[in-house]
């Protein structure tokens, strides 16, 4: 009696866990549609100037026009293959550098300093730098989207590594095991949650570093379109690119929520 009683109370939670998500679904829906309708009647009734703010009909008619003729396609293919290269080198390369750190606590002591001040340090400051010193060319561009999220994605994992809980690191040493052995078993798996998290943050900087790395020394892009835009003064190109950077940031956010939740349902 009491087993059917814990079977139907956890087949509630779970009916009104799918049913927050849609409620909260459809607020969002609600939210961004509200969005898009009021920016086109503000448009249209110049409650906005539509030459800078554009509209919705014009930013669809634009791309419309832009992927039927496949120049858009062009540009969108080159930024997300800078994106996701940028985003991949710089999360594993931080990973990477984090576990490198927890290795060895003398090193940690020594680099902690370097990595507050890199930290602090604009990394869009650096484009020049990076132009120069590596050529225009792809390999800057993504260079940029690496940077700007390697020395975060160090700072947090590293973190993270070290607020495992110690009775974790206690039971293992007690059977003998090496230290990667307690990394392996304990403190990488206790830390996947808050590797996650960088990732869904590196996704927003990766894109950051990229668009930047295209408005300095690129003729193919995103990046490259909204200068351009600037340029001949087509803010609806502009505002164009703009929706199509939150669209895929969005669709990489997404990718990494399903992600975590694989990652997670098979660590347990």
């Amino acid at each position: 009696m009491k087993h059917e009683s814990d079977h139907q109370l956890f087949e509630n939670y779970q009916r009104n866990l799918k049913r927050e998500k849609k409620f909260v679904l459809v607020l969002q829906l609600i939210i961004l549609v509200s969005f898009f309708g009021f920016w086109e009647l503000a448009s249209s009734m110049y409650w906005i100037d539509p030459l800078i703010f554009s509209s919705p009909s014009e930013i669809y008619s634009v791309l419309l026009d832009k992927f039927s003729d496949g120049s858009m396609l062009t540009h969108l293919q080159v930024t997300l293959f800078e994106t996701v290269l940028g985003f991949l080198i710089g999360t594993i390369l931080g990973i990477i550098m984090a576990t490198v750190l927890w290795s060895s606590e003398r090193l940690s002591n020594i680099m902690d300093p370097y990595l507050v001040v890199m930290n602090a340090m604009p990394k869009v400051a650096l484009g020049p730098i990076i132009i120069v010193a590596i050529g225009p060319g792809y390999l800057s561009i993504i260079t940029m989207g690496a940077i700007i999220s390697v020395v975060i994605t160090t700072l947090v994992v590293y973190s993270a590594f070290r607020e495992v809980d110690p009775n974790y690191v206690k039971v293992l040493k007690s059977f003998k095991a090496s230290r990667g052995q307690i990394f392996k078993e304990a403190v990488f798996p206790a830390t996947i949650p808050a590797m996650i998290s960088t990732l869904k943050v590196n996704v927003g900087l990766s894109w950051v570093g990229v668009v930047v790395g295209e408005f300095l020394v690129s003729n193919e892009g995103l990046g490259y379109l909204i200068v351009y835009g600037f340029q001949v003064f087509d803010f609806s190109l502009v505002m164009s690119s703009l929706i199509l950077i939150s669209i895929f940031a969005a669709v990489m956010y997404k990718i990494i929520e399903r992600i975590e939740t694989f990652l997670i349902k098979h660590t347990k």
